[in-house]
């Protein structure tokens, strides 16, 4: 599937006598922001924009290069229990794999996005993409708020779930969402939690 600033080729390879022709299937607005930029101007992600500015990430969504954001809006931010918000914003290492999780090497617009397809993220780890009826998903989950929103350096999609990697998660976080969930029970019942978070 080929795109033009996110717009889906339909007809490629009219010749003309003076040119070629390619159909796309909506108009290319102007683009002159940044990703960085749009994360500045853009109420819904003003949890984000301390998050990136506190990483030092911003040179890198200021940059030349193509990338996707999948950048989580306030509400997502919100859905995660304080306590376990403050531990990674505390925490510089943990901050910079969530968000480095969020990051695409690349710039993939909807259009482009297939179901079953996997993508690679900054942080090295993966993320699934598939669908359901016609929203995309994201590791099986439809959290897409808001998608293509075009910058000179990428696309950033909107999401309404924040995605933590395992590297940003303590040992009792991975173990609640594990086979050994059981075990954490006994730790808890021991007195002995603090030693898994």
């Amino acid at each position: 599937i080929v795109t033009v600033n996110c717009a889906r080729l339909l007809k490629a390879d009219h010749h003309a006598t003076n040119g070629v022709v390619h159909v796309i299937d909506k108009v290319i607005a102007t683009t002159t922001n940044t990703i960085q930029q749009i994360i500045e101007t853009e109420d819904s992600l003003e949890t984000l924009r301390a998050a990136v500015a506190a990483s030092d990430l911003n040179s890198l969504l200021e940059s030349e290069g193509q990338y996707t954001l999948l950048a989580p809006t306030n509400e997502a931010f919100e859905k995660i229990p304080r306590e376990t918000l403050n531990r990674i914003l505390g925490d510089p290492e943990a901050l910079r794999d969530l968000l480095n999780h969020h990051i695409l090497k690349s710039a993939m617009c909807a259009e482009a996005i297939i179901a079953g397809l996997t993508m690679e993220t900054l942080e090295g780890t993966t993320l699934d993409v598939g669908c359901s009826g016609e929203e995309l998903t994201l590791n099986g989950k439809p959290i897409i708020a808001n998608k293509d929103v075009l910058a000179t350096n990428g696309v950033v999609h909107f999401v309404n779930e924040l995605l933590i990697p395992d590297s940003a998660k303590t040992l009792f976080e991975l173990a609640q969402e594990s086979e050994v969930s059981k075990s954490t029970d006994f730790f808890r019942q021991a007195g002995l939690t603090s030693h898994l978070t």
